[in-house]
C-alpha cells in the first residue's frame, strides 16, 4: 500500500476538515513509520487515530514521539536553584500527567498504548530547551508519515498530539509529499533531517532525553492484558476512499457502555413520553451518559435523520460533553467562540441536512443558542429536530425561554435541580417545554447504591459581628419595605434584588469565617490532600483575619483564603476561578488528583456545575446562596467516586446573626434575623440528613428550631 494512493490536500484547518479521517487514518492504514515532534502529547488522541495506528502496528511499523513535559513555573525555579535534581523534577513532571482512565473506553485506549510500548512499537523521548541551565518548553509541532516504498509526508504547524487538538481547539497543518515536486521534496528532506538531529539529541539548545522509568510506569499502570492484534475501538471509522462516509451511523452505543438499570428506565421513560421529559438525577449518577443513550435509542428508532443541538451553559461543559460523545460515533459542530468558522460550518451542515444528505449535530453554549445568527440557522431547518439541555434550570432564563421553539419535535432536559429559585415562572416554562419527570434518581438512592461516596458532615458555627449583625438588619428591613408593594406572582424587583445580593454578600464574607477556617485545617489538615475551599464571590478587610495585613485595604475572600492556606500554613494550593484559562484549569485538576504537587484548590462558582474532579476528599463551604441548587451542585462535586476514597468529609460554615449563647439564654435577637436563621437551619437540615454521622448535628438543629423557628410567628415576612 503507498501513500501516494491517497488523495493530500496542501493543508488542514478543524475548522473545515476532520483531520483524524481526512488525514491521519488514510494515511497511517498505508504507513510503515509515524514520527512525531510536539509540545504536548495526549494518549487521548489514539482513540481519534487508532484505525491507522493498529494497521501501522500490525504491519509491523514503529511509531517515534517526541514530546515536552508539562513544566510549573514551580518546576522550573527548582531546576534553577538545584540544577543537580532536573532530571528527578522532569520525571515526577511527566508522572503527575499519567491520570486514571475516566471510562472504560479510556482504559482499553490506555492499554493498548501501553502494548504499543512494550512490543516496541512506540517509542518515547522527552525534549526540553536549555541554556545557561535554564529550561524552557520546546515547542516545535511536525510530523512525518512513510510507507515501504520510500514515500514520505512531511506536515508541521500549530496542531498538537491531543484530542482536544483535533476536536475543539482551531488548528492548521501544512502538508508536504517527496513524491509531487522538488520543493516539496526538499521541504520533507529538511524536516526529516530536523527530526532526526532531535531524535538523537543532536540539536543545539535542545535536550532529549529517554525516560525508561516513564515507559516503565505507563506499561505498569495502563497495562491490563496483552494484545496480540491491534484493532480500532470503533469499528464506524471509516477513511475517505470509502465512500458510503455520507451513510455513518450517528449515536452509536459503543461496547464499553452498558447503563445502569435507572438508567435504562430513564431512557424507556423518555421513549414512553415520545422522546420528551426531563432527567432529574442527582450530581454524579451519570446525566450525561444517560442522555447520550437515550440519543442512542431515538436514532435507532428515527434511522437517524435528525438534526441535534446540544445546548450547555458554559464552555468547559462543552469541552467535557465532546469527550464523551465522540465515544459515541458523533463528531458535531462546536458553535461558540472556540470556533470562529461556526457560523459556515453550521450552515453548510443545515443545508446538507435539508437535502435529505446526512444528520446533523451542533453543540453549544447558552449564550450562543441565544444569539440571532443561530435562532435563524434553526428556523431554517427542515426535519426533524431534537434539543438536549444540561443544567436546564439555566435554561429557563428570559433570553433562553424564547429559544423553546416548536421546530424541536424531541426535547431532553437534564439537571439536578430544575426548579429556578424564586422564579415560579422560569420553572413552569421549563416544564411545559421539555414535559414531564422520566426519572428522579436522588442523592440518597445513589449513595445507597454505590453510585456516590458516602459523606461526613461537620456544621462549623461562626457568628455575624455586631457591625455586619446591624447592616444585615436594616438591608432586611428595606428589602420588606420593597416588597410590601409587589403582589403575589410579581417577579423580583431589581431594586430588592440589589439589596439581597448585598446582603448576601454580607453572610458569605463574614469575617470570622476565615479564621474558623485556618483553626480547622491548621489543627488536621496542613499535611493532607485533595481539600476544596467554595469561597463566596465577596470581600473582606485583610485584617479580618489573623496574620492579614493591618492595613485595612479590601480583598476577595478567595485572595484571603489564598493567602492563609499558602503563606501562612505552607500548604500548596491554586485558585480555581473563570480568570484562568481552561488550559490552567485542566492543569490544576491534573496536579491535584496527582496529589504530591497540590493539596487544595479555592474556588468560587467555576466548579459548581459541570466540572469533575472525582478525587476531592474534604470541602470547606464558606459561602451557600439560599438557592438549594448551589450547594446541591457543591454537595455533588464533593461526592464523585474515586480511587481510594471511601468516604467524603464536608465541613459545612453556618453562620448565625449571635452566639448560640445568646440565643440559648433567650436573646435570639429581632425578627429581621429570622430568616438567617432558617436559610440556614434548611441546608443544615439537608446536608445532614443523609450525612453518615447526621445525629451529630442534631443537637444544633434542635438549638436553633426552638428558639427561632417555634418562637417567632409570621416568619413569611422575612422569607427573602
Amino acid at each position: 500500500m503507498s501513500l501516494q494512493e491517497v488523495e493530500i490536500k496542501q493543508s488542514y484547518r478543524t475548522s473545515t476538515d476532520r483531520i483524524p479521517t481526512d488525514f491521519y487514518i488514510p494515511l497511517l492504514c498505508r504507513a510503515v513509520n509515524y514520527k512525531r515532534a510536539v509540545d504536548f502529547f495526549s494518549s487521548t488522541i489514539l482513540s481519534k487515530i487508532y484505525t491507522g495506528v493498529s494497521a501501522l502496528a500490525n504491519k509491523g511499523g514503529t511509531i517515534q514521539i517526541v514530546a515536552s513535559p508539562k513544566l510549573s513555573e514551580e518546576d522550573v525555579q527548582a531546576i534553577r536553584k538545584g540544577y543537580e535534581l532536573r532530571d528527578e523534577i522532569l520525571k515526577n513532571a511527566l508522572l503527575r500527567e499519567m491520570n486514571e482512565p475516566k471510562n472504560l473506553f479510556e482504559q482499553n485506549c490506555l492499554n493498548q498504548l501501553a502494548n504499543l510500548i512494550a512490543d516496541g512499537i512506540l517509542d518515547i523521548r522527552i525534549a526540553f530547551t536549555e541554556k545557561n541551565k535554564n529550561i524552557g518548553m520546546y515547542h516545535e509541532k511536525m510530523g512525518l508519515i512513510s510507507d515501504d516504498e520510500g514515500n514520505t509526508v512531511a506536515f508541521s504547524g500549530s496542531m498538537n498530539e491531543s484530542l482536544t487538538a483535533v476536536s475543539l481547539n482551531y488548528e492548521s497543518i501544512d502538508v508536504f509529499c517527496s513524491w509531487k515536486s522538488d520543493e516539496q521534496r526538499e521541504r520533507v528532506r529538511d524536516k526529516e533531517a530536523a527530526f532526526s538531529a532531535i531524535w538523537n539529541n543532536n540539536e543545539p539548545d535542545i535536550t532529549v532525553l529517554e525516560f525508561p522509568e516513564l515507559t516503565d510506569e505507563i506499561i505498569k499502570k495502563y497495562k491490563r492484558e496483552k494484545i496480540e492484534h491491534y484493532i480500532s475501538f470503533d469499528d464506524e471509522i471509516e477513511t475517505t476512499d470509502d465512500k458510503k462516509a455520507n451513510n455513518k451511523k450517528s449515536f452509536v452505543m459503543p461496547a464499553w457502555f452498558t447503563p445502569h438499570d435507572y438508567q435504562s428506565q430513564a431512557i424507556d421513560e423518555w421513549e414512553r413520553h415520545n422522546y420528551r421529559g426531563i432527567f432529574d438525577m442527582a450530581t454524579g449518577t451519570g446525566k450525561t451518559l444517560t442522555a447520550l443513550g437515550a440519543l442512542s435509542r431515538l436514532h435507532e428508532q428515527k434511522n437517524n435523520n435528525i438534526a441535534t443541538v446540544i445546548v450547555c451553559p458554559y464552555i468547559h461543559l462543552v469541552e467535557q460533553w465532546l469527550e464523551d460523545i465522540n465515544a459515541f460515533g458523533v463528531r458535531p459542530i462546536v458553535c461558540n467562540g472556540t470556533n470562529p468558522k461556526w457560523r459556515r460550518e453550521f450552515k453548510t451542515a443545515v443545508r446538507i441536512f435539508n437535502a435529505g444528505i446526512s444528520d446533523i449535530c451542533v453543540i453549544t453554549t447558552n449564550a450562543t443558542v441565544a444569539m440571532d445568527d443561530f435562532q435563524t440557522l434553526i428556523d431554517k431547518l427542515n426535519g426533524e429536530v431534537c434539543l438536549v439541555v444540561d443544567e436546564a434550570h439555566n435554561f429557563g432564563a428570559a433570553k433562553q425561554i424564547s429559544c423553546m421553539k416548536d421546530v424541536y419535535n424531541y426535547r431532553l432536559a437534564l439537571s439536578a435541580t430544575l426548579e429556578r429559585h424564586h422564579d415560579d415562572f422560569g420553572t413552569q416554562k421549563l416544564f411545559d417545554f421539555f414535559g414531564e419527570k422520566c426519572i428522579e434518581y436522588s442523592l440518597k438512592m445513589a449513595i445507597d447504591n454505590g453510585y456516590l461516596t458516602p459523606y461526613y458532615y461537620y456544621p462549623a458555627v461562626v457568628t455575624l459581628d455586631d457591625d455586619e449583625r446591624d447592616k444585615y438588619n436594616i438591608l432586611t428591613e428595606k428589602i420588606v419595605n420593597v416588597m410590601r408593594n409587589c403582589k403575589e406572582g410579581d417577579p423580583l424587583p431589581k431594586t430588592a434584588e440589589q439589596l439581597l445580593i448585598e446582603r448576601a454578600r454580607i453572610i458569605a464574607g463574614a469575617r470570622n469565617k476565615l479564621n474558623a477556617l485556618k483553626d480547622i485545617i491548621e489543627e488536621k489538615y496542613t499535611k493532607e490532600h485533595n481539600l476544596l475551599i467554595y469561597c463566596g464571590a465577596t470581600k473582606v478587610l485583610s485584617s479580618d483575619y489573623e496574620g492579614g495585613n493591618p492595613d485595612d485595604f479590601e480583598m476577595r475572600q478567595i485572595e484571603a483564603v489564598n493567602d492563609i492556606l499558602g503563606n501562612q500554613l505552607g500548604m500548596s494550593v491554586r485558585k480555581f476561578t473563570s480568570e484562568e484559562t481552561l488550559k490552567e484549569r485542566e492543569r490544576i485538576k491534573n496536579d491535584f488528583a496527582e496529589g504530591d504537587m497540590l493539596q487544595a484548590i479555592v474556588a468560587i462558582k467555576c466548579l459548581d456545575e459541570g466540572v469533575n474532579i472525582p478525587c476531592i476528599k474534604t470541602a470547606f463551604i464558606l459561602a451557600s446562596s439560599t438557592n438549594p441548587k448551589e450547594y446541591i451542585q457543591r454537595r455533588g462535586r464533593v461526592l464523585r467516586k474515586a480511587k481510594d476514597k471511601e468516604y467524603a468529609v464536608i465541613y459545612d460554615f453556618i453562620t448565625l446573626p449571635r452566639p448560640l449563647d445568646d440565643i440559648m439564654k433567650g436573646r435570639a435577637g429581632m425578627q429581621s434575623e429570622v430568616g438567617l436563621v432558617k436559610r440556614e437551619l434548611e441546608r443544615l437540615t439537608d446536608f445532614a440528613a443523609y450525612a453518615e454521622n447526621s445525629r451529630d448535628a442534631i443537637g444544633l438543629q434542635d438549638i436553633l428550631e426552638e428558639y427561632y423557628k417555634l418562637n417567632y410567628k409570621g416568619v413569611e415576612n422575612y422569607e427573602y
